[in-house]
């Protein structure tokens, strides 16, 4: 199984150097997240839009706790973290054989108990659901990983 792997692998990185980078470095304004672009392949829980909005993760736990549990849950699942601070996070998941690039970031709001998620593709216009799904799995592993019983 190690050569399919390291084979898809090898693709992955050789389609993903081919995307282009963002136009500017991912970063909150005035304390938010990015809206998402007028492109369907976009989720953000800071959105009014209903076809864009997802629930922010949730955390009950001290804002320390639940940022650290979201650092290791996005490395567990495949992220990069590429630029954080104490309130917001940017990484990047590459999408495996075609290495389609996705931005996925995040805002601590420790007054709403939230982490704000934003989680877009640098490409194209539909993503077939799967910006929506990465969070839903990125919330799934990050509710484990701060109840792990």
């Amino acid at each position: 199984m190690n050569i399919f792997n390291d084979a898809v692998d090898a693709l992955t990185n050789h389609f993903s150097s081919l995307w282009p980078q963002p136009d500017e470095k991912p970063q909150s304004v005035n304390g938010k997240l990015r809206a998402c672009p007028g492109t369907p392949n976009c989720v953000n829980s800071e959105s009014t839009n209903p076809m864009r909005n997802i629930a922010p993760l949730a955390f009950s736990d001290s804002s320390e706790q639940a940022w650290a549990a979201l650092k290791l849950v996005v490395r567990e699942q495949g992220g990069t973290v590429h630029d954080e601070s104490n309130d917001y996070l940017w990484s990047t998941f590459t999408v495996p054989l075609f290495g389609f690039i996705d931005d996925v970031e995040f805002r601590l709001s420790t007054i709403e108990g939230v982490i704000h998620v934003r989680s877009a593709s640098r490409l194209g216009i539909s993503d077939l659901g799967v910006n929506r799904g990465r969070v839903e799995q990125l919330r799934t592993a990050f509710q484990k990983a701060l109840h792990p019983h």
